[in-house]
């Protein structure tokens, strides 16, 4: 088999750029911040440099609205999360003592043990250890924190290298991408470009269409349950909206954590009724409206592709590696269709040129096109090449990839 000296040199800066993320990985937080923010403002630079506003202005203008977004949301929600994350604590033993009282009569019989007997309140007590007897869980992170001079170094270089990053990527997000451009290949030009126009529709369904989606939902359900009376309404949406990044996750976790609060605290079944009406709403909300508006049909991850890739970024490259993982697999599922769509159209899948051609008596709409294509077309789809693959089938995300 013969192997391109290229194709030696791309594995192995790949080896390299991992290896070196590995080892690099706890101070790269505040560059990938920096590069999300850029990629989300970049387009609202664009816009106002059509309006005849130099670069670096419009850059500045975008990062300073992006920056007073994030100190209002902050402002707003992060005392009412404290407070709420504070109450949760407390009640927490009384909760599972309560749950406990419920459910080990019912799951008694089916597991074969006195789920009863168990000291619930002891656990949580043992577990919590100083959350319990701390009365503001803000100030009790932060004094964690600057317990740690190794976690205020952290923190402090990741707030103050992030709106750095951030503001000269967004200025400059443009001449960057034209140097990497210069550097394709002429020859592989108009396949790479179009992969990098699949992979940036990819990207930016995800970032920004998910995001947007997850934020929605996450308000819609702490407005719901706030004015259902539920406490804990701001903690529940969040982790709901957090959650729904995973298909029916976010329902299915957000549903039940408000169902049993609703239950502890009302004491009735109307309340979770009630709640289940405001979830169904939701989900009924992402998938006929926000999801086809904000998303449409771009990613196609499947929820356990979306599960693995979360945990295996984590573990490979800790939080670093959970902020890059969905859209990097987003954009590897780019290069997988392409690489699909390849094979299905080579020589070595349609058989040798000199083959008789493979018919099918009823072959069913979803199968690939390719299994009913003739010895010689495929010998005239192989001389075309790749770039005559691109443009006669653009489907390279699986969806089309606009030219």
């Amino acid at each position: 088999m013969k192997v391109s000296l290229g194709g030696v040199l791309l594995l192995g800066s790949v080896v390299v750029a991992l290896l070196l993320l590995n080892v690099l990985s706890p101070m790269m937080t505040p560059f990938f911040l920096g590069a999300l923010l850029a990629y989300l403002g970049d387009p609202w630079v664009d816009r106002l440099e059509r309006w005849r506003i130099g670069r670096g202005l419009a850059s500045g203008l975008v990062f300073l609205a992006i920056a007073l977004l994030v100190a209002i949301t902050l402002m707003l929600f992060i005392p009412a999360l404290a407070h709420e994350a504070t109450e949760l604590l407390k009640r927490l033993p009384a909760t599972l003592v309560w749950l406990q009282a419920r459910l080990a009569p019912l799951l008694t019989p089916w597991i074969g043990v006195d789920a009863g007997g168990m000291d619930v309140r002891g656990l949580a007590e043992e577990y919590l250890g100083d959350w319990e007897q701390s009365s503001d869980v803000l100030g009790y992170l932060l004094g964690q924190l600057t317990a740690s001079g190794k976690a205020i170094f952290g923190a402090v270089m990741t707030l103050a290298l992030t709106p750095v990053v951030a503001f000269y990527l967004m200025r400059d997000w443009d001449s960057i991408i034209e140097r990497l451009d210069n550097l394709i290949p002429r020859s592989q030009l108009v396949v790479i470009r179009s992969l990098v126009r699949a992979g940036d529709d990819m990207l930016a369904a995800f970032i920004r269409g998910q995001l947007l989606v997850m934020i929605f939902l996450g308000l819609f359900y702490s407005i719901g349950l706030g004015l259902l009376g539920v406490e804990m309404a701001l903690i529940i949406g969040l982790v709901a909206g957090l959650a729904s990044v995973v298909p029916y996750l976010g329902f299915i976790l957000g549903l039940a954590l408000a169902s049993l609060t609703a239950a502890y605290q009302f004491q009735d079944w109307l309340h979770p009724a009630y709640v289940l009406g405001i979830f169904l709403v939701g989900q009924i909300l992402e998938g006929s409206v926000l999801t086809p508006w904000l998303v449409g049909d771009k990613i196609g991850l499947h929820p356990v592709a979306v599960i693995f890739a979360v945990l295996a970024g984590g573990q490979l490259f800790g939080f670093s590696g959970v902020l890059l993982a969905l859209p990097v697999t987003a954009v590897l599922m780019v290069l997988v269709r392409f690489s699909l769509q390849q094979y299905l159209h080579s020589q070595w899948y349609q058989g040798s040129a000199e083959s008789s051609s493979v018919t099918v008596d009823e072959p069913a709409e979803s199968e690939p096109q390719a299994l009913t294509t003739t010895g010689s077309e495929a010998s005239e789809a192989k001389e075309g090449g790749a770039v005559t693959e691109l443009e006669s089938n653009p489907a390279i995300d699986g969806r089309g990839v606009e030219e």
